[in-house]
Parts: structure tokens; sequence; C-alpha cells
């Protein structure tokens, strides 16, 4: 008979999305419409700002932008403690 699995191992396996932010900006619905191939949005970040890792919406840690074998990825540069991402 197997010995049961701690609580906190089980959610070692679940999948969850994590997405990368270089910026955000607000713009009108009518500016967007203009958009086309070779537009430029201007973001809120300066160029060269740490990405933001969030794990859904939840801000985890903060990155930078890294090439790996002809694809993107990301470095973290630093994670955020329990207090600071509430």
């Amino acid at each position: 008979m197997n010995s049961p699995t701690p609580a906190s191992d089980l959610i070692l396996d679940v999948y969850v999305s994590l997405s990368l932010e270089i910026g955000r900006t607000q713009i009108t619905i009518r500016d967007l419409l203009k958009l086309a191939p070779g537009s430029v949005v201007e973001l809120d970040r300066p160029a060269g700002a740490p990405l933001d890792v969030l794990v859904g919406r939840r801000l985890v840690a903060h990155g930078e932008v890294v090439m790996i074998n002809e694809r993107y990825g990301v470095r973290l540069t630093g994670a955020l403690g329990g207090v600071e991402r509430l």
C-alpha cells in the first residue's frame, strides 16, 4: 500500500499561466483601429527596464529578455517575496 502524499506535493504538478509584460498603455478605440503593420505603440516603460513576470495576474518576479537557440526566453533578475506580492 502506498503512503499518502502530502497536500503540498499535490499542487507541485499543477500547470499555471506564466506571462511576461514589457509595458502598458491606454489608447482610444479610434487609435487602435488605425494601427497597421509598422505602427509603433509607445509603452509606459523605458527601453531596457525589467519585464514583469506574472503567474496568472499576480506579479511574482522581474526579468530580462534573452535569446536561446533562436527563441525568446527570460532571465529572472529578481523574485518578489510574499509581502511584496500583496
